[in-house]
């Protein structure tokens, strides 16, 4: 093969491991027992790759030729350490029989382009585990968003607004857990699902979220994560079609319909105002509006749906001006009270704002800074930074736009509140 196909090839594993490490990670894990022996595999199957393909040329089914390559080096590395650990042994003997056996393996697979067929996906089974009862509300989250959706423990840290040394803990006591407590790697009986199924929406939630706006970074957004958050939000919904599971995905189809227009050519972010909005997605706002009547007919939802039904009014105007904020601003109180939250009165005092003037709106977020919520959180000083902008309260806007300078992680998001700061025009007393 020539330099010029083995640097595209090359190319092509990094596409490769962009894409697809989380399900070989999901499904070495069904097949060797183990998360930490899966990372190693996963690894190792991306380190063989980058020495075999440029000389071999790509698999016709890379995601099978990684999980296969990945199953063997850990049966390899289990033999090595055999030598000296009886133990070893009889894992290496089970593995080696797993390799051998009649077992359907992802070098098999069942429908075309290697998907198993059927709703037994391996990232679904893997998040189920993951939101298992057994293990504590917080560590089925941190675990699911390292193992499931790749995010780093520094990433989730900030997610959390806590320290990374103790995300890392809570995920190493996690996977001992399901270890020690032998928590199968499976989708658990229809009778178990429904005490599972918030842990699994709010999961998805998160991880959907970092896809459609990352918590740091230089893009607006990563349509990997969010894709595969709605990928498995669809399984979900044909697993369990509970009214919160659609809701959910409706939340998610109607958010990423705007994927597109929320960023310029530049890569510059554009606020949902001045989005151009026939870059809306048409067909991802009929499935999701027509999930979220699905869900609010069956007067069983909950906080996914009427987050869905606010997406869907904005989706419903055809120009900015044509926003029902009254209709918002009404959701967001029915929102506030089945699932109070900063958050949520972050977002109805801007609804508000929106319905009955800045002035309305800003005294709800001075309430929530009286109260010390969110005091880190950047969203809350841009939205504050906002309203003194229009009220024409320039010295305060400026430092409301500093202070979520602070907070603010994404580039694409610094740089927009750095040029909003520019354009206050605004100059310290003590600057010359």
């Amino acid at each position: 093969m020539e330099k010029s196909d083995s640097a595209s090839v090359l190319a092509k594993v990094d596409e490769v491991y962009r894409l697809e490490s989380r399900r070989v990670l999901a499904t070495l894990i069904r097949l060797l027992g183990d998360f930490d022996l899966a990372e190693e595999a996963v690894h190792d199957a991306f380190r063989a790759a980058v020495e075999q393909w440029p000389k071999e040329g790509l698999p016709g089914n890379p995601r099978a030729w990684l999980v296969s390559a990945g199953r063997f080096k850990a049966i390899d590395g289990i033999r090595r350490r055999a030598r000296f650990d009886e133990s070893a042994a009889d894992l290496a003997r089970h593995w080696e029989g797993l390799a051998t056996g009649d077992e359907e393996t992802p070098a098999s697979p069942s429908s075309p382009g290697g998907e198993p067929q059927g709703l037994e996906d391996d990232r679904l089974r893997l998040i189920f585990t993951c939101c298992h009862p057994a293990l504590a509300p917080e560590a089925r989250i941190a675990l699911t968003l390292r193992e499931v959706c790749g995010l780093t423990t520094e990433a989730i840290a900030r997610a959390f607004l806590t320290e990374p040394s103790t995300l890392a803990q809570r995920i190493v006591r996690a996977k001992a857990k399901i270890r020690e407590a032998r928590i199968p790697y499976e989708v658990p009986a229809p009778d178990q699902r429904p005490e599972r199924l918030e842990a699994v929406l709010r999961v998805l939630y998160l991880a959907f979220n970092e896809g459609y706006s990352p918590s740091s970074g230089a893009e607006v957004a990563r349509a990997d994560l969010s894709g595969e958050a709605i990928r498995l939000g669809r399984l979900l919904v044909e697993l369990l079609p509970d009214p919160e599971a659609k809701g959910l995905l409706a939340l998610m189809l109607l958010h990423e319909s705007r994927r597109e227009a929320r960023a310029s050519d530049q890569g510059e972010l554009i606020l949902l105002e001045e989005q151009d909005r026939s870059r809306w997605n048409r067909g991802l706002i009929r499935e999701g509006s027509s999930l979220v009547e699905e869900a609010l007919l069956s007067r069983r939802f909950g906080p996914y749906t009427l987050q869905a039904a606010i997406s869907a009014v904005h989706a419903e105007a055809e120009t900015a001006e044509a926003t029902d904020w009254a209709q918002i601003a009404g959701l967001y109180d029915v929102l506030w009270r089945a699932d109070p939250s900063p958050i949520v009165e972050l977002n109805r005092a801007v609804a508000v704002a929106m319905r009955d003037g800045a002035e309305a709106g800003l005294s709800l977020l001075d309430d929530l800074m009286a109260r010390g919520l969110l005091a880190d959180y950047y969203l809350l000083h841009s939205a504050r930074a906002d309203l003194l902008r229009r009220l024409d309260r320039k010295v305060e806007a400026a430092e409301a736009y500093r202070l979520a300078l602070q907070s603010a992680r994404q580039e694409p998001e610094r740089r927009f509140l750095e040029k909003r700061l520019s354009q206050l025009e605004w100059k310290n007393p003590g600057e010359t």
